[in-house]
């Protein structure tokens, strides 16, 4: 692969992450460039990370994932929406609620599910001569600035009921599990 290919690969694979990023921005009140930062570096870290595990397990792993990827990312995607749906209707109605910040765990698995598709690049990165440390940096920090990007951009639609914008934040995350799974 050539380097418009692989920056072409990188935009590609940074779209999960970045709807991602965008339904956090529409919901985190407290703490946001900490936030920001965090789930940026974490999604942006786990795809340059995941290509180079693709590559480095291609023949092992490859068999076993190929099959479920979207699944594993649509399940991720889909309880995660259900679940910010979930508490927005059924919080009361308070006015200072709030999300100060994203727990570890929701980082990880974030992280984890927007990130699947690049093990599956990694995999043919190795099968296509590709030098692989070069495109998974490349692809990395292309997720983290475009995540950046877009937690602040859902974070300037903050003049929404919070309510409100936890459903359009769930629905986003809903709309992505749809889209990997067809």
């Amino acid at each position: 692969m050539n380097l418009s290919q692989i920056i072409f690969l990188a935009f590609a694979l940074s779209i999960d992450a970045a709807a991602v990023s965008f339904s956090q921005g529409l919901i985190i009140c407290k703490n946001k460039r900490r936030n920001a930062f965090l789930l940026a570096f974490f999604t942006g870290f786990f795809q340059f990370l995941m290509p180079i595990l693709g590559f480095i397990f291609a023949s092992l792993i490859y068999d076993y994932v190929k099959n479920f990827c979207s699944l594993i990312a649509f399940l991720i995607f889909l309880i995660l929406g259900l679940k910010f749906v979930y508490d927005a209707l059924m919080k009361q109605d308070k006015l200072n609620a709030e999300v100060c910040c994203l727990s570890f765990k929701c980082l990880l698995m974030f992280a984890l599910a927007t990130s699947i598709d690049a093990l599956a690049a990694g995999v043919n990165f190795r099968f296509l001569d590709t030098p692989l440390f070069f495109a998974s940096l490349i692809i990395g920090i292309t997720t983290f600035l475009i995540s950046l990007f877009c937690f602040w951009s859902g974070h300037l639609f903050k003049k929404f009921p919070s309510k409100y914008l936890e459903i359009l934040s769930g629905l986003i995350l809903i709309a992505l599990a749809i889209k990997i799974y067809i």
